[in-house]
């Protein structure tokens, strides 16, 4: 062995407290690949508590929540699509969290009713894809705004009106 890798020659030993060093240093080598991980970590951790899911909410029957659970993506991103239309803001928007939502059922269609969440972005609404755009994080300014909806739809059909919208913290009007 080199004398730099802890051997004494003189001796015929190793160096006393170079085995530790040394079993400390590969521990470094191998856990180098998880540093990356902790920083994407901490730069994704607020993105990754944002809630995308959503969950039927009471004690609703099951034909009710698959209802709910199989055309209420399509009424959020709807909403979603108009609120961002109708904003002044040049930038886009995308939905937090879903505080509460409902449905009724109608002769023909379904009337969801909904409280969503919404976070300004950091691209330009009329971006391709705004689906994968990162929020904007200004702490000066507050960037949420929290919207109730009611939109009568078929779904099926994607056929969608807009009843009712009311904005707190901005309007989409």
């Amino acid at each position: 062995m080199p004398r730099e890798a802890g051997w004494e020659p003189e001796t015929g030993r190793v160096k006393p407290g170079w085995l530790a060093a040394a079993a400390m240093k590969g521990r470094q080598q191998r856990c180098r690949w998880a540093q990356p991980w902790t920083l994407l970590l901490l730069l994704l951790g607020p993105q990754l508590l944002v809630t995308y899911g959503w969950r039927p909410q009471g004690d609703e029957n099951s034909e009710n929540r698959n209802t709910l659970e199989l055309y209420f993506p399509a009424v959020v991103e709807y909403v979603l699509h108009v609120y961002n239309l109708r904003s002044p803001d040049r930038n886009a928007y995308k939905v937090v969290r879903v505080l509460q939502s409902w449905q009724e059922l109608r002769e023909i269609g379904l009337v969801f009713s909904m409280e969503l969440q919404f976070a300004r972005t950091r691209c330009r609404k009329f971006d391709e894809d705004i689906d994968n755009c990162p929020f904007q994080a200004t702490p000066d300014v507050n960037n949420t705004v929290t919207c109730f909806f009611t939109v009568d739809c078929e779904p099926w059909a994607t056929k969608f009106q807009l009843l009712n919208d009311t904005c707190l913290g901005g309007s989409a009007k």
